[in-house]
């Protein structure tokens, strides 16, 4: 049996300048995430879950503790390879590119993973995540919310890596798609991703088939 994929993270602690006073954003987190499982993090807006999440994504730098994965510190790994080859991250405003296709995106994601870039791998991931391909020549402002979250989805595929992060991933879509791309989420954790989803829906939260954690004024807990 394959050994599971632990992202750690240790005394987490993070603090912005505002205005020359400084503000402790978190505070002495500690967390265990295993592959297989989908994981959810609540808390409202302001409580310091984005930042925790751009903290495990390698899109800000650890100033105090550490994080892990499969025992080797962040830090030593290398943002940049980090970023790479072992973390993906959704975002609720997709971030797609608007003037290029959906295939077109994902295999952007592709070439930047330093995976094969061809466009049938790209049609692949697309037609797992629900778009034809008809839908994946087109360019993605072309496509609805749910669709352009989708191609989202399917980019984050695009380098296999073992950790996949989402914040708010389905604050701008209906009921049906969010339930959708929530379906998608559950299954990269059942094909042996991390999965960490970050919102302040209770609803959302209840689709994690693991832990949810809370989080409330830069701490966090079961």
């Amino acid at each position: 049996m394959k050994d599971k994929n632990i992202l750690e993270v240790t005394n987490l602690s993070h603090v912005y300048e505002n205005g020359g006073n400084k503000v402790e954003v978190l505070r002495g987190i500690n967390a265990k995430f295993e592959s297989g499982k989908m994981y959810a993090i609540v808390g409202e807006s302001g409580s310091g879950k984005t930042t925790f999440l751009s903290l495990l994504a390698a899109l800000d730098n650890v100033q105090s503790g550490d994080i892990k994965f499969n025992g080797t510190s962040v830090k030593k790994i290398g943002a940049q390879k980090f970023r790479l080859h072992y973390s993906n991250i959704v975002f609720q405003a997709f971030n797609l590119i608007k003037y290029m296709t959906a295939r077109e995106n994902v295999q952007v994601g592709l070439e930047f993973s330093g995976k094969a870039s061809g466009k049938e791998k790209a049609y692949e991931l697309l037609e797992q995540v629900g778009i034809t391909r008809d839908e994946a020549d087109r360019l993605v402002q072309h496509l609805s919310g749910g669709q352009q979250q989708r191609v989202a989805v399917a980019r984050s595929m695009a380098g296999d890596v073992p950790i996949i992060l989402a914040d708010e991933p389905t604050g701008n879509l209906d009921e049906k798609t969010e339930a959708k791309v929530l379906s998608l989420f559950r299954e990269l954790a059942l094909n042996g991703k991390i999965v960490i989803v970050v919102t302040h829906s209770q609803k959302v939260a209840s689709h994690a088939d693991a832990i949810v954690y809370r989080m409330k004024s830069g701490k966090l807990s079961k």
